[in-house]
């Protein structure tokens, strides 16, 4: 698996997202740096890592979304290649209209920084598929504009077409709006678009991988991407 990290101005979980992969996988990402205009031509993974590209001026991901190289990463991701998201990557990826949706301020108008529990709602995908279907994980966030919104018939077409990937829970498993960190629809953290070979989400699994992190629940997400795309 080759996989290809976009670096952009402001992005800081470049390192966290490649040191995440290469302990599960053994193999180095290539950091690949926004201004460059092509991919490595047998990258099997994309990733849009977290940060605060360009100082999250306008909207955050609204100038990563338009930065030279991402006219390729659409191209690729459109054709199949498979693309991951995280945070601030997620912000990018709902600019293009890659996935559904948009990433607003969260309720409170505050930065959060913390724990969460999460819910897989959908482990029939290549990132999800060495999860159980409802397990729990505790991984980070960290961001101040994770509010997820899409409107009534923007959810209902997530829900039938099982595009939900996780959402904020309890430590139980119960979804209410008390365990909702940021007030997101539905409580949603991640979301696929309707192949599910795209993958975007707020919460931070490379932040649950290596040995000095609080938990290593994250590491079945890259080890379900290493092994469908191996």
């Amino acid at each position: 698996m080759k996989t290809a990290i976009i670096l952009f101005p402001g992005t800081n979980r470049e390192k966290d997202m490649a040191m995440a992969i290469e302990h599960v996988t053994g193999r180095t990402p290539q950091i690949v740096w926004h201004k460059d205009t092509h991919l490595p031509s047998d990258c099997d993974l994309m990733v849009l890592p977290g940060g605060f590209s360009y100082g999250d001026y306008l909207r955050c991901g609204a100038m990563a979304a338009h930065s030279p190289i991402m006219r390729e990463v659409i191209a690729r991701a459109q054709k199949g290649t498979r693309l991951l998201a995280v945070c601030n990557g997620f912000q990018m990826l709902v600019e293009t209209g890659l996935v559904p949706g948009a990433l607003l301020r969260n309720r409170d108008l505050r930065f959060i920084c913390k724990q969460v529990h999460l819910r897989v709602e959908n482990n029939a995908s290549d990132f999800t598929r060495r999860f159980s279907k409802s397990q729990i994980l505790q991984v980070p966030i960290a961001h101040g504009e994770g509010n997820y919104f899409v409107n009534d018939d923007g959810l209902k077409s997530l829900q039938d077409n099982d595009q939900i990937a996780f959402r904020y829970c309890a430590a139980d498993g119960t979804v209410n709006d008390t365990v909702n960190p940021n007030g997101s629809v539905s409580n949603i953290a991640g979301v696929f678009n309707s192949n599910k070979t795209i993958m975007g989400m707020m919460p931070h699994p490379e932040d649950a991988v290596v040995s000095h992190a609080n938990s290593h629940e994250g590491t079945p997400l890259f080890q379900s991407i290493f092994e469908a795309l191996a």
